[in-house]
């Protein structure tokens, strides 16, 4: 049977090439995609090869690229590739496009997930030429069946003037009822209370819509999402992740959360999963996510029961984490729901829900504060992606890392932080495979001791007590103790030398 069962639609199929065609130099492109899923597969490639022929005859062919996060080497890499790239919003991963924004050669805006589709209504990044949306089926009346990911799909097929819908026989037809999209939403002063009380909750409806009259083009692909597989959790992941379940018995034996805790969110990496794995091995049963991403280890905990249900807006996951969401897809759609990312990221939300975030980090300060963003201050890894959302609304905010990095060249605890993508104000919780301390309550000084003692390695712990002794003695204030000359010194000995320690 036919994944375009509208007629009208059906009429309007060509290559990727014809498609891409319809894309002009300097148009704002929105593209569907959210961690390595649901992107378009064949349009990118093809507008690429377009800007390198362009190129070859020395004119210039560059687009602005608005996404739901990171996607894959077909989409960044092969447009980075290209020279194609004015702009790039709002997170990415792909190595090449990374290597050009450090370089200056492309623009690189970092923003909050939650952010993205309000700023795209108040008209901040322009006008949406073109959206280009990967989805699983075109049903009878139009409405596109969403494919792994839901991302900013509903905000770009709003906005834009022009719609190309990728309809790729990969994704599974199963996927079909799994999705959730709100349409509720509005502009200030015109927003309502978002009708979600429970992480599972549907309040939307299974399918993006959007004008047939607005869709110039219909590719069809056959084509799997790219997500690599995750490392093997390591030790260090294990000793974190046992940090945190301890953690988590000692609030629930002191009342502060409940046997059931309290909905999840949780990273993208190993140290994510060994926490997962963690919870389940710690007889945790009934829990709940309400998160970006369901990763393999999510997977496992709603097979076991420790998890009910999960609320996410994308997939994430590895080759065998996708053989086995194919091959028991039915019980999967009854405990997924994938939203919009407007939704799964929604502040107001996340407070009200009061989520548990759980999310990795580059380094983080004496005093708490956390970059997750940045080497050395100046050089992007991938972006603060919804991290934040989470971090500055949820009711406990737990930011996770090993104490060293570079076999111990770097440590991850600094007297100062070399960017700062999340204040020492929305830090609850920072965690190593040294141990855990809890900063809710604290002063900064107490901050500091805390961290130092609880999570710093053996190797710069003392390292660290001298400059706090000797910043409490020496720096004109006294509430936040530093020694600006030397604050950064390590960063700055790591970039001479290729190591942090003296």
């Amino acid at each position: 049977m036919s994944r375009i069962r509208h007629p009208e639609l059906a009429a309007k199929v060509m290559t990727a090439e014809q498609a891409a065609a319809l894309i002009e130099p300097g148009m704002t492109v929105g593209m569907s995609g959210f961690t390595g899923a649901g992107y378009p597969k064949a349009v990118p490639q093809a507008l690429a090869a377009r800007m390198t022929a362009a190129h070859a005859r020395g004119e210039t062919f560059r687009v602005r690229v608005l996404t739901g996060a990171s996607t894959a080497p077909e989409l960044d890499g092969a447009l980075a590739r290209a020279d194609g790239l004015d702009l790039r919003l709002p997170y990415q991963s792909d190595p090449e496009l990374r290597a050009r924004v450090n370089r200056g050669e492309i623009d690189y805006l970092d923003i909050h997930l939650s952010h993205v589709a309000q700023y795209a209504w108040f008209g901040l990044f322009g006008k949406i030429d073109v959206a280009v949306i990967e989805a699983t089926a075109i049903r009878e009346d139009g409405r596109l069946v969403p494919s792994s990911s839901v991302g900013n799909n509903k905000t770009w097929l709003d906005l834009a003037d022009k719609v190309i819908v990728e309809v790729n026989r990969w994704q599974p037809e199963a996927l079909d009822g799994m999705h959730d999209v709100y349409y509720g939403t509005a502009l200030p002063p015109h927003r309502k209370p978002i009708p979600l009380v429970n992480p599972d909750d549907r309040i939307g409806e299974p399918y993006l819509r959007c004008d047939p009259s607005k869709i110039v083009a219909v590719v069809e692909t056959d084509a799997p999402d790219r997500n690599s597989a995750f490392a093997p959790i390591d030790e260090t992941s294990k000793r974190i992740a046992g940090h945190l379940i301890e953690f988590f018995r000692h609030e629930i034996a002191r009342g502060r959360l409940g046997p059931q805790l309290l909905p999840l969110q949780s990273g993208v990496g190993n140290i994510a999963n060994a926490v997962l794995a963690g919870l389940r091995e710690g007889g945790f049963r009934g829990l709940t996510a309400f998160t970006e991403v369901i990763q393999d280890g999510m997977l496992d905990l709603l097979a076991d029961g420790v998890l009910k249900s999960a609320s996410a807006t994308s997939f994430s996951l590895s080759p065998a984490g996708i053989e086995r969401f194919l091959a028991d897809i039915a019980f999967f759609r009854e405990r997924i729901v994938l939203r919009t990312q407007e939704i799964s990221n929604h502040p107001e939300l996340v407070r009200r829900l009061g989520c548990i975030a759980m999310n990795g980090m580059v380094e983080a300060d004496i005093y708490g504060n956390v970059n997750s963003t940045h080497v050395a201050g100046t050089s992007v890894i991938n972006g603060i992606g919804g991290s934040g959302d989470f971090a500055r609304n949820g009711f406990m905010s737990c930011f996770l890392t090993p104490s060293t990095a570079k076999n111990g060249a770097i440590s991850c605890l600094v007297p100062m932080a070399s960017h700062v993508d999340h204040t020492e104000h929305d830090v609850s919780v920072l965690v190593t495979e040294q141990g855990l301390a809890d900063l809710r309550g604290l002063s900064p000084r107490q901050r500091a001791r805390t961290i130092i003692a609880n999570c710093a390695h053996p190797t710069y712990r003392p390292l660290l007590e001298d400059y706090v002794e000797r910043a409490s003695r020496d720096s004109r204030g006294k509430h936040t103790p530093h020694l600006l000359g030397e604050a950064l010194a390590w960063h700055q000995r790591f970039l001479d030398t290729g190591d942090m320690r003296p």
